[in-house]
């Protein structure tokens, strides 16, 4: 007698929720995308005119430089399989650059050659394509979270308010941001999120009338107020026009100069990157100069993120692992899966 059929496996329980995402970086949107796949109502606000955080490009007269996150490295299995469908979406591209150390202007080593992945055709692109099917709004800063009947009512900073109200909030903030909207309402997370440390950076975006003689495209810098110098021509996909570069400050000469005022700073790395080069550099056609006040993670907080399930609320960034683009998307995902884990 044959054996009567097994039962169709049950469907999947569907997450049926509002979300908040606070910031639309690549932590943020990586839980963003991860809850949404799951049934979720997302919608992710943000501060800034559009997405990216640090990783976003800053546009000039005919030019564009990605003036915060230089590229990003694929380690972890799940995101490289995420960055594979990026490449073959064509947002993202390898960067096959010459990355040299130098030390008081001398070469010091060649630095190995892990595959290094850029947007196309600028870092902004990658974080495009990542809100092209989600709910975001620009320009709205939150500036206080407050339950009401189990649910999350957003305090914006122009006196305004969300209309909605949310299940759930994700706060995906560099971690002193996170912790002032964390401590009033989840003073434990916002206990564990200051742990986490970063440090400021300036950047100073430069284009130059005529090519720079210089035979690399990027260097780690030591002995040198600058820690970092990157042709940004040389990436994939970019316009031909003007020469352009990034000039990334040390940890120590920005938290010396973190007030300085930009044009300043701006004289000071030229100043720099002409040292490092050898002098001779061509006329400068743009330059200006950008302050990350919280720019590099320098003691990571060592979770993959923070979620109180009672409350309904959670932190994931970079800071949570580390300072770079993977650390941020694993934080991201991680959130999404300790919240979906109930599904409720």
């Amino acid at each position: 007698m044959a054996s009567p059929p097994s039962a169709a496996p049950a469907a999947r329980e569907r997450i049926d929720r509002a979300v908040l995402v606070i910031g639309a970086g690549m932590a943020g949107l990586a839980c963003a995308r991860r809850l949404a796949a799951e049934g979720a109502h997302v919608l992710v606000v943000d501060k800034a005119r559009g997405a990216g955080g640090r990783a976003s490009t800053r546009r000039g007269d005919g030019t564009s430089f990605d003036h915060g996150a230089q590229y990003f490295t694929a380690r972890d299995a799940g995101f490289a399989a995420a960055t594979a469908g990026w490449v073959a979406t064509g947002v993202v591209a390898r960067w096959d650059a010459r990355i040299i150390r130098l030390e008081a202007g001398r070469l010091a080593s060649t630095e190995p050659a892990p595959e290094r992945f850029v947007g196309v055709p600028r870092m902004s692109a990658l974080w495009r394509h990542l809100c092209a099917d989600l709910p975001v709004r620009f320009g709205a800063r939150v500036a206080g979270l407050r339950r009401d009947q189990a649910r999350w009512r957003v305090a914006l900073d122009d006196g305004g308010e969300l209309a909605e109200r949310f299940d759930d909030v994700v706060v995906a903030t560099p971690s002193l941001q996170a912790v002032a909207l964390l401590a009033p309402v989840a003073p434990a997370l916002g206990v564990l999120a200051a742990r986490a440390s970063v440090d400021p950076c300036w950047a100073v975006p430069v284009a130059f009338a005529t090519p720079v003689q210089a035979p690399f495209d990027g260097a780690f810098v030591e002995g040198s107020p600058l820690a970092w110098i990157a042709r940004d021509s040389s990436k994939p996909g970019r316009p031909t026009g003007p020469d352009c570069w990034v000039l990334h400050a040390s940890v120590a000469w920005s938290a010396q100069h973190v007030d300085e005022p930009a044009d300043v700073v701006a004289k000071a790395l030229l100043a720099a990157f002409d040292d490092v080069v050898g002098g001779a550099l061509p006329a400068v056609r743009e330059i200006a100069a950008h302050r990350w006040l919280y720019a590099r993670t320098r003691q990571a907080l060592g979770e993959p993120c923070l979620h109180d399930p009672a409350l309904r609320i959670g932190a994931c960034g970079d800071w949570c692992l580390g300072a770079n683009v993977e650390a941020a998307w694993r934080s991201g995902v991680a959130l999404a899966q300790r919240m979906l884990a109930g599904r409720s």
